[in-house]
């Protein structure tokens, strides 16, 4: 049995991907089985598996007809026969003592789930810029919590390929992606399902992952996956319905989750879409805002008053926020022009006289 399975997800990547499994075999943590899983590609991706398939035999492969993210991360889970499973997504890349600081964490620890810190970069102009991103509160690092201890662990930063998990947490506790064909944000699920269910959650405060932001083939660059956050908030919801002894108490925060990444995903996609959202918007809201499930108490005034406009009109709330948003976007603008018109050498041509 290997220490730690990594399972990476493969779609069209052949960019990225040799620096992806690059990082990976040359971890520390050389007792590793690592589980590519293609999704169908139709770019030279498999073929680049297969080469490292063959060059270092802790790479094995899965191929499958396209059906989504959420099905490849569990097809590579069912397959894992580590200790603990980790995630490299295919256009990302990790430091070399990532797994063997994590694994090494966990079993000081007892955890089922250790989490770290993470860089964000970008590789435009072949200029590599990263940007550490830490993840929780200070006071929260490097000991064990669960959601029990503090309800402030659903409130750092959403991410599932920071960490690595007990394999036999997962099985025995029958948590799965949601799968979705060709959906996306289907990590939003498993990682609610984790923070819920695990006893012994340990974060490291270092970070080793490196999360590309400028694939423009990435969800988070996708304009017209609408309502995929809509799709996996109702797979979270129908877990807290089969745990009624999480239901109580974890129903608010699952509320408020949702809100927020509704309001990131309105943000998100193409302005012909955003009206058609705010409506599924409402109507999802509508029902917790009218029985008093949200009140301006337990939500703070200002969220209570967007989910409160947002269900009285999505088409008003739409046309002011573009106003708003319009207004603004237009103070620099207004302030440079006067910079411009206050400036001593500025004589509007309609106030020259013509030589």
């Amino acid at each position: 049995m290997a220490k730690v399975s990594i399972v990476v997800p493969v779609y069209n990547v052949q960019e990225y991907l040799e620096e992806c499994l690059d990082s990976i075999r040359a971890q520390t943590l050389e007792d590793i089985e690592v589980i590519c899983v293609d999704d169908g590609s139709t770019d030279k991706s498999l073929k680049i598996i297969k080469r490292y398939a063959r060059e270092d035999p802790r790479f094995i492969y899965i191929t499958k007809p396209n059906a989504g993210y959420g099905d490849s991360m569990n097809r590579g889970f069912d397959k894992a026969s580590g200790e603990y499973v980790g995630i490299v997504e295919s256009d990302d890349y990790v430091e070399p003592d990532m797994f063997e600081t994590l694994y090494n964490a966990a079993k000081a620890n007892g955890c089922e789930v250790v989490k770290s810190d993470y860089f964000e970069f970008t590789t435009k102009n072949k200029d590599n810029q990263n940007y550490i991103n830490t993840v929780i509160k200070p006071e929260f690092y490097n000991r064990a919590i669960n959601h029990e201890m503090t309800l402030d662990i659903y409130h750092f930063k959403m991410n599932t390929w920071t960490g690595i998990y007990l394999n036999e947490f997962i099985r025995a506790s029958k948590i799965r992606h949601n799968v979705t064909p060709g959906a996306a944000y289907q990590d939003n699920g498993f990682w609610f399902q984790t923070l819920s269910l695990a006893k012994r959650v340990y974060f490291v405060d270092r970070a080793f992952y490196h999360y590309r932001q400028d694939n423009p083939n990435s969800s988070i660059n996708s304009k017209s996956k609408v309502f995929c956050m809509c799709d996996e908030y109702k797979y979270i919801e129908a877990f807290l319905d089969s745990h009624p002894e999480l239901h109580d108490q974890l129903y608010m925060i699952f509320l408020v989750k949702k809100y927020f990444n509704y309001i990131y995903t309105y943000h998100r996609v193409a302005e012909e879409y955003k009206i058609p959202f705010l409506r599924r918007f409402a109507d999802e809201f509508r029902e917790p805002m009218e029985n008093g499930t949200f009140t301006r108490e337990n939500l703070g005034g200002n969220v209570y008053q967007i989910i409160y406009r947002i269900v009285k009109s999505p088409e008003t709330f739409y046309y002011e926020d573009t106003i708003w948003a319009l207004q603004h976007n237009s103070i620099p603008i207004a302030q440079e022009i006067d910079r411009i018109h206050a400036n001593r050498y500025y004589k509007p041509l309609h106030k020259m006289r013509l030589i």
